[in-house]
């Protein structure tokens, strides 16, 4: 049908949506060839790919965007292995070796969401990911919590044969939980920064819930926030504490929104996961990012008693209250020098959200 072709040529990320909505577009296509504008409406969306040939290494706000975008539309992100390939599926110990460190964190973008001005938030919806057959998990000696693991190894996965769970070894089998390790607009600062720590732009906070339904709310601190997007993990224990994940190249589908005046400080999230087996609706997030794991817990006790003064016209005393009661503080990274991550859970149904 060169109707369904022409709209799958034209908006890649329709293929990730239901048969129903397709064959309804690709219909109305063969009745009236100019109606791409009504196909847009069923998806609801104006889709952008980039490819594994525009990628950068490191934040900078002076970077020439890719791709801009208005407040509502997707990008389908074809991402690069972490190592830019310097790990393959056929990798040995002596890859892993010889790295060179120079080209880890290839970051697909920038994207340039027009109307973003420093004091906005980016709100990022996780629509879709697509990791490859294969991943890769290393101990590099100097990186990691434990620094008696002096010896590096590397271990590849075979991620061909299930979505859900991948075998490690004498029967242990992985849960699959697909998500991107570095997420982050362009700091304030003027200057080239590394990817490896994280901060208050977001960047390699490698949150693991930050999976397929889950929104991600990144405060922007330059005009058109310049957000990036890389290092695909196919699954990853809170912490990541050996230093790597199962690291793997593959896709991402994210759809993005611009919240003007947020004025936040800190990237906050909500997801859909249940720490709780009562809440029905997931969890809001925020989270504290500092050199210092306390100093992290600090901050993202106080960024959630600033959102619950703001948001839920709480006294800053009753909120501390609410947040000991029925907030979880989680560590969601603590091998990324010279920050971590800590973030303070809280159920939406206790907020009456949904």
């Amino acid at each position: 049908m060169n109707a369904s072709f022409e709209l799958f040529t034209k908006y890649p990320s329709c293929r990730d949506y239901t048969f129903s909505k397709i064959l309804m577009a690709a219909t109305q296509v063969l009745i009236m060839p100019n109606s791409f504008d009504f196909c847009k409406g069923v998806f609801d969306m104006t889709a952008y790919e980039i490819g594994q040939e525009s990628y950068h290494y490191r934040w900078n706000n002076e970077h020439k965007a890719i791709v801009h975008l208005k407040s509502g539309d997707r990008v389908h992100f074809i991402l690069n292995e972490v190592t830019s390939w310097q790990i393959k599926k056929d990798a040995k110990l002596e890859d892993l070796v010889k790295l060179d460190l120079g080209k880890l964190y290839p970051l697909s973008g920038p994207v340039f969401v027009e109307g973003a001005s420093e004091g906005d938030a980016l709100e990022i919806e996780v629509e879709n990911i697509k990791t490859a057959n294969w991943g890769w998990s290393a101990i590099i000696p100097g990186l990691g919590l434990l620094p008696e693991f002096t010896d590096p190894y590397l271990w590849i996965w075979d991620l061909s044969k299930s979505e859900k769970l991948v075998q490690f070894k004498n029967g242990i089998k992985v849960p699959l939980n697909p998500f991107c390790g570095v997420m982050g607009v362009a700091p304030k600062e003027k200057g080239s920064f590394d990817v490896l720590p994280p901060g208050k732009h977001g960047g390699n906070m490698d949150i693991k819930h930050l999976r397929v339904g889950s929104r991600l709310i990144l405060p922007v601190w330059t005009k058109g926030a310049l957000f990036s997007v890389g290092d695909l993990h196919a699954a990853m224990g809170d912490g990541e504490v050996c230093v790597t994940a199962i690291e793997c190249p593959g896709e991402v589908t994210l759809k993005f929104e611009l919240i003007k005046g947020a004025n936040i400080q800190a990237p906050r999230f909500i997801t859909k996961e249940k720490l709780d087996p009562n809440s029905k609706e997931g969890y809001f997030v925020t989270t504290g990012i500092a050199p210092d794991l306390m100093d992290a817990c600090r901050l993202a006790t106080r960024n959630m008693i600033d959102y619950l003064v703001r948001e839920h016209d709480l006294e800053q005393k009753e909120a501390y209250i609410l947040c000991s009661v029925a907030a979880d503080l989680k560590i969601h990274e603590v091998v990324d020098a010279p920050n971590w991550v800590a973030g303070l859970w809280i159920s939406k149904d206790t907020l009456g959200l949904h």
